[in-house]
């Protein structure tokens, strides 16, 4: 059975590293992998991670690139890779542009497609944006949908998404953690640590990441300003990782460099960052998988958006949706690290999105599917 996995971002190629692992070591299996490259530098870091070389390295990140731009080049360079190698099965994670352009190329060949982390959904075609309509394009074209817990599950049968075609699996975000945490505490983090007084009986770390496109502008704005509130408490430290994008870079270091006890940082290799987050007392984020990784760690996240595609921790107790307003930041952020019974509640709460074993579920749902 020849597999195609294709990505091009760091969160898609975590998530589908162990997918790749576990196929390389599985009988009968022609494991072959393309990147788009969609974003370049942070998507080689986490090659040299999980030590995949890629087959084809199609390297189409361009500076200011369009989301039309790349869809387009996405489109003429994947297809004829898609026609050399012709293989059984296209595999695609989430939601980016090279998400849903592969999973349509692969429709047009006639290839099956498999849709890992499929099944989330906000219903708002605009949060996030592009993400719901990737996913929903490529939900509409996959022939197996990888779905990480039952929510997603039922998303896809309310969209008349035959059961048969469904398996619920985890999500492979969480193999990875599990490799990665597993690795001795980088030197950066240990330093970092260290710098700012970070440990038991000392400060707490607040860790924040902040890059949506749907945040940009006055809401990111917002979210400084609620940073900056925090700050003067004097007891935390709080360390932001800060996205290459202008949009984000701009106004972050405008209104927080020089700012006591904000620390900004360049962004971060994945395996320093999974020990960030293992070290945080609390996390501040507009991400996606952060809401799946923190709770595998016991750490309280507050997701700084208005909506949420992963409801499970908001019902799980994992995870609490405060948006972007400064006065509802400040006030979530200071009632976790005020009140330790309520910090407790959300650290104790169970991960809903998975034990670690989605990967081996992944490749033998593909053994044996039967159209």
């Amino acid at each position: 059975m020849r597999i195609l996995s294709v990505f091009g971002t760091r969160p898609e190629a975590v998530k589908m590293a162990p997918v790749v692992q576990e196929l390389s070591r599985t009988t009968g299996v022609e494991s072959l992998v393309c990147v788009t490259a969609q974003h370049r530098q942070m998507l080689d870091q986490v090659l040299g991670l999980f030590d995949i070389r890629p087959d084809i390295d199609l390297d189409l990140m361009r500076d200011d690139q369009s989301l039309a731009e790349l869809s387009a080049v996405i489109f003429r360079e994947l297809d004829p890779v898609l026609a050399d190698i012709k293989p059984d099965w296209v595999l695609v994670q989430g939601d980016t542009t090279t998400v849903a352009i592969a999973a349509l190329l692969a429709y047009y060949r006639h290839i099956r497609v498999g849709h890992v982390e499929a099944g989330l959904r906000t219903y708002d075609k605009w949060q996030p944006f592009p993400e719901e309509i990737n996913r929903r394009v490529a939900g509409i074209s996959a022939d197996l949908h990888f779905a990480p817990t039952e929510w997603a599950r039922r998303n896809l049968l309310q969209e008349h998404v035959p059961d048969s075609s469904i398996v619920v699996t985890g999500n492979p975000v969480i193999d990875a953690l599990v490799q990665v945490s597993k690795r001795p505490l980088p030197g950066e983090v240990i330093e970092l640590l260290g710098k700012l007084e970070i440990g038991p009986g000392s400060k707490r770390l607040v860790l924040v990441t902040a890059h949506r496109r749907e945040n940009f502008g006055l809401p990111l704005e917002r979210i400084c300003m609620a940073l900056k509130q925090l700050a003067e408490r004097g007891d935390v430290e709080i360390v932001y990782p800060v996205h290459l994008n202008p949009n984000v870079q701009g106004p972050v270091y405008r209104l927080l460099s020089h700012t006591p006890h904000i620390t900004l940082l360049s962004p971060m290799d994945y395996a320093p960052l999974v020990h960030l987050m293992k070290n945080s007392y609390l996390i501040l984020t507009d991400s996606g998988g952060i809401q799946e990784e923190a709770p595998a760690f016991g750490v309280p996240v507050l997701v700084l958006r208005e909506v949420t595609e992963r409801p499970e921790g908001i019902e799980a107790g994992t995870l609490k949706l405060v948006g972007t307003e400064t006065a509802s930041i400040v006030r979530n952020a200071n009632l976790l690290l005020d009140n330790t019974d309520t910090h407790a509640i959300m650290a104790q709460a169970v991960n809903p999105f998975g034990d670690g074993h989605a990967a081996e579920r992944i490749v033998r749902a593909l053994f044996d599917f039967h159209m």
